[in-house]
């Protein structure tokens, strides 16, 4: 099964409740933090969300 690596980039502070809530379901906190996560449909939904705070890598 595939996988992606997110990172975050962008800070949170002043962003909506519920993206903040997004980053932190991703398994992100502090700007720099990164986390390996499945590549389904829910990890995918959760990304675009926050896709403008986020980059993405995919890990083999």
């Amino acid at each position: 099964m595939a996988k992606v690596k997110v990172t975050l980039i962008h800070s949170v502070a002043h962003r909506k409740p519920t993206q903040r809530r997004t980053v932190k379901a991703l398994g992100l906190g502090k700007i720099g933090s990164s986390n390996v996560l499945p590549d389904n449909v829910a990890t995918r939904g959760a990304i675009f969300k926050v896709a403008h705070l986020v980059s993405i890598e995919e890990v083999k």
